[in-house]
């Protein structure tokens, strides 16, 4: 039997780092109100050069020197972004060409925060086909190119960065199991709502979000598709080591968590770190909680995230 096994992680923030004092200076708001509602204490910015590709590329790199393998290995890049370099080729072919290789298939994935739950799933039917053997998944998003930074409600909560995992076929277990949904009725809750025609954005090119709407959706189908998950693989809560749920806002993981029965000790949060870094941000907390070896190979790790779309998903995997 064909499974699909993480053969390493990688993550890349940019260097310019803007804390919650930063931001308070230019606009109305304070680090205690801040951290109160989110638990975010800092987020990075992206250069005006660097792209979701170079980004995703550094990420990469680093997933590939953890498993120990040159990128001519890899025969299929999935990358999910709601931050595409340009509106084609998509970044997974231009972050291809960057890899110096070819042949191999490269596509985006586009479903916002959960596109990077939605992207690995994807992979994981790949490989336990026999189609491929190795991928390079990564997500890996510029959000802060798509907020209006004079409205704090939804500035304060994003930033850029890009994480990314090596996908390998193994005889042992890996990815265990998934579950993806979406509800497009949702879609006015969290959006972008503009487009380009005839070299022109239509509409607005800036994040439009009804707080506590995504509050109240996010911690009920998050709780949901987690048991979903658990009952498809036939386990329970307690088989469980580490939970990492999308990093959007503290509050959303708490409250999730409480819901599912998991304690805050086996819950990743690196949310007050990079703040809520889109479809880069479930990947970046797995590496962080590799590299720092919390997480050990052998252990079971469920994945979830929920984002615009409205889109929603979880993965459990053996590490």
């Amino acid at each position: 039997m064909i499974w699909s096994r993480i053969a390493g992680t990688g993550s890349y923030l940019p260097e310019r780092l803007v804390t919650n004092a930063d931001l308070a200076r230019t606009m109305d708001t304070s680090d205690a109100w801040i951290q109160s509602r989110t638990g975010i204490k800092e987020r990075h910015i992206a250069d005006a050069s660097q792209s979701s590709s170079d980004m995703a590329l550094r990420a990469c790199q680093a997933a590939l020197l953890a498993a120990n393998l040159p990128a001519s290995e890899v025969d299929l890049i999935i990358f999910a972004t709601s931050t595409p370099d340009q509106i084609f080729p998509s970044s997974a072919c231009l972050l291809q060409a960057k890899l110096g290789i070819k042949g191999g298939a490269a596509f985006d994935v586009q479903a916002v925060c959960s596109g990077f739950v939605y992207a690995l799933s994807i992979a994981d039917k790949f490989i336990r086909s026999g189609q491929n053997r190795c991928a390079l998944v990564v997500g890996a998003e510029v959000f802060s190119r798509i907020l209006d930074w004079n409205d704090r409600s939804t500035s304060v909560l994003f930033g850029d960065g890009a994480g990314a995992v090596v996908l390998r076929a193994d005889s042992k277990p890996g990815i265990l199991g998934s579950v993806l949904h979406a509800d497009g009725s949702l879609a006015k809750i969290l959006s972008v709502p503009g487009a380009v025609s005839g070299g022109k954005v239509i509409g607005s090119a800036f994040v439009q979000m009804d707080g506590q709407g995504v509050f109240k959706f996010a911690v009920r189908v998050l709780d949901e598709v987690a048991r979903e998950t658990l009952a498809q693989c036939r386990l329970g809560i307690t088989d469980v080591d580490w939970f990492i749920p999308h990093q959007a806002n503290v509050r959303i993981m708490d409250a999730t968590a409480k819901r599912l029965g998991i304690p805050s000790e086996r819950v990743v949060v690196t949310v007050d770190r990079h703040a809520n870094t889109s479809a880069a941000s479930v990947p970046l907390a797995l590496d962080c909680a590799v590299r720092d070896g919390r997480i050990k190979r052998g252990q079971k790790i469920l994945l979830a995230g929920v984002g615009g779309g409205f889109t929603w998903g979880a993965v459990l995997l053996e590490y």
